[in-house]
């Protein structure tokens, strides 16, 4: 091929590509929420390093070049996407969007019905709390050996149980040392 048609491919390519990463920029300056921002920082970006690749693959016409930029584009196509959802969850979480600017807003449903998962379980575990005998509930006692007062009166567990229970607590003070 002749070098100036060669030149004129790279050119287009990378005015291409350049005009994609000025797109992005603009978008993250004049866009209003963040998942807007966020889907002009990844859609258009992903397309200009294409370009950019494609013309760096016709610049040097080397096919050693070729997998070199395979993997380059392939991590953005599989980082790019992966970071904009993290963003969007962690902003939908820390409640950094506009609510008026969305047209359906799935994930509140599922939010909801989370919180009130989470709000049942924790009056589930209330109302099913038992006295645990593992759980010192009198730290101020005389003996640091027992682990509960309330086993000991009891009269559940034998002395061998409550040595090992302490060592347990304690492991510096095992008999093996």
């Amino acid at each position: 091929m002749d070098e100036t048609v060669i030149d004129m491919i790279v050119a287009v390519l990378m005015f291409g590509g350049a005009l994609m990463s000025l797109a992005a920029a603009i978008g993250l300056i004049r866009f209003p929420d963040l998942l807007s921002r966020m889907h002009a920082a990844s859609k258009p970006q992903v397309l200009g390093l294409l370009l950019f690749l494609l013309a760096m693959a016709v610049e040097f016409r080397s096919w050693k070049l070729l997998p070199i930029l395979a993997v380059a584009w392939i991590f953005m196509l599989l980082t790019a996407p992966v970071s904009a959802h993290m963003v969007g969850r962690a902003g939908y979480r820390t409640k950094h969007l506009r609510p008026e600017l969305l047209v359906i807003d799935e994930l509140d449903d599922v939010v909801e019905r989370a919180q009130r998962l989470l709000r049942e379980a924790e009056e589930e575990a209330l109302e099913n709390e038992e006295d645990d005998p593992r759980v010192d509930d009198d730290p101020g006692h005389e003996h640091a050996v027992e682990l509960d007062d309330d086993e000991l009166l009891a009269g559940r567990g034998t002395a061998e149980e409550r040595r090992l229970n302490s060592n347990a607590q304690h492991p510096g003070s095992s008999p093996e040392g």
